[in-house]
């Protein structure tokens, strides 16, 4: 993880709510909090960091059960996740941030916002079929889900207790690298060393158990979501055309007062299939009014 004059990220540790989150942080300014997505890391930023660091401080953490961030046998709901995230950037010395999230990590985001709302300046939400408005309904098994390009057929597995467990080890990368492969235009985007790195998180100890109670988490993640009042921030939607799309601009109209959408060409991981066009659409957004 490098800045933009070529200098490596400041790598920490830090406890916070019952857990110990891993993050790096890098650049200057104002706080720009990257939150990413299942199964990945923070270096899932490693192309868009360099880009961001000449305008924004970038914080950028392990999300609790993932890369080399501690995995506690609970916790793994959208509020809790929100709270550790709440903790590590008050625990920095930040009073309010911006936030981009990806996949899960918008949800995470977007849980940021509206549980912890002065902490929140600006929210990103990027190609994420929030919990309460369509995730579950996505998994469904219909004609239209299936011909839809983004059928999320993996929370079925997920749910079941015991199977994923029976079957993905021994398998990993096969298994991980067709699961994010698949979801990109350019499946060369994903390369074999981010492969090995996430992997890594997999892989380790605990690392399959994280992945999959963020998904059997899916119905306590509704069941909050659906409390909530429209976020008063600015939030922006992003949707991926090969992946989600209008989807997204659905949710964030659904979640937001104040809201814009823009779609971008490409497929679900959109730091690394268009690092240069996310960062355009994002400093165009949290450096306007």
């Amino acid at each position: 993880m490098l800045d933009h004059q070529g200098r490596p990220a400041t790598h920490g540790r830090i406890a916070v709510n019952g857990t110990r989150l891993h993050y790096v942080v890098a650049g200057s300014g104002e706080p720009l909090l990257l939150l990413h997505g299942v199964p990945k890391s923070l270096h899932y930023w490693h192309l868009v960091l360099p880009l961001l660091t000449p305008h924004y401080t970038v914080i950028a953490p392990d999300i609790r059960g993932f890369g080399d961030s501690a995995r506690p046998d609970s916790g793994y709901d959208m509020r809790t996740v929100s709270d550790d995230v709440a903790e590590l950037v008050t625990g920095l010395g930040y009073s309010s941030v911006k936030v981009h999230g990806e996949d899960w990590g918008a949800a995470f985001g977007y849980a940021l916002a509206a549980y912890h709302p002065e902490l929140v300046e600006k929210l990103s939400y990027a190609d994420m079929l929030l919990p309460g408005y369509g995730l579950t309904e996505g998994a469904y098994y219909t004609p239209e889900n299936v011909k839809s390009g983004h059928w999320v057929w993996h929370l079925n597995l997920f749910a079941l207790r015991d199977y994923p467990e029976m079957l993905i080890p021994g398998h990993d990368r096969e298994f991980w690298t067709a699961f994010m492969r698949d979801e990109c235009v350019n499946p060369d985007a994903i390369t074999d060393e981010d492969i090995d790195i996430f992997l890594r998180g997999c892989t380790a100890p605990g690392g399959l158990r994280a992945i999959l109670s963020v998904y059997r988490a899916a119905f306590e993640n509704s069941e909050q979501t659906l409390k909530n009042p429209k976020l008063k921030q600015k939030t922006l939607g992003i949707g991926a055309s090969y992946w989600l799309g209008d989807e997204v601009k659905r949710i964030v109209s659904s979640i937001a007062e104040d809201w814009t959408y823009v779609s971008m060409d490409c497929g679900h991981s959109l730091a690394l299939e268009k690092p240069h066009e996310l960062t355009e659409i994002l400093l165009g957004f949290f450096q306007g009014d």
